[in-house]
C-alpha cells in the first residue's frame, strides 16, 4: 500500500505536556476506581493529586472520602486542598464564555 503524502497542514504534531503519573484526573467514573487509584500511589510511597473540575468535584469528595473510611483510617492526610475557577470556550459561536469551578486535591500517608 502507498504511503499518503502529508499535506500542509498535517505537519508534526507538537506533543501535549507531560502529566506527572501522580495527578488522578476525576471524571464520569464511580468514585470507588478513583479512590483506588489514589491509594494506589499513595501506598507506593508518592503524594497522591486528585484534580477535578464542574460536576465531578463532588465524585472527588467522595473519593476522599471512601480513602479516608474504608483504604486508609488513620493513616491518610489531606495536604492542601486548592479551589479554584477555569474560564473554558464558548461550545457553539454566539454562545459566551462559561465559568468551571476546579478544585485539586492532594494527599499523602503520615509518618
Amino acid at each position: 500500500m502507498a504511503k499518503k503524502p502529508m499535506a500542509e497542514s498535517e505537519g508534526p504534531k507538537p506533543e501535549a505536556p507531560r502529566i506527572p503519573s501522580n495527578i488522578i484526573f476525576i471524571g464520569k467514573k464511580s468514585p470507588l476506581v478513583y479512590a483506588t487509584a489514589a491509594f494506589m500511589q499513595i501506598t507506593s510511597g508518592h503524594d497522591a493529586i486528585l484534580r477535578a473540575r464542574g460536576r465531578a468535584i463532588s465524585t472527588a469528595v467522595d473519593s476522599v472520602e471512601i480513602l479516608k473510611r474504608r483504604f486508609l483510617k488513620d493513616v491518610l492526610v489531606i495536604k492542601e486542598i486548592k479551589i479554584g475557577t477555569e474560564v473554558m470556550p464558548p461550545r457553539e459561536e454566539g454562545f459566551r464564555e462559561r465559568n468551571v469551578s476546579t478544585i485539586e486535591i492532594t494527599l499523602q500517608k503520615s509518618a
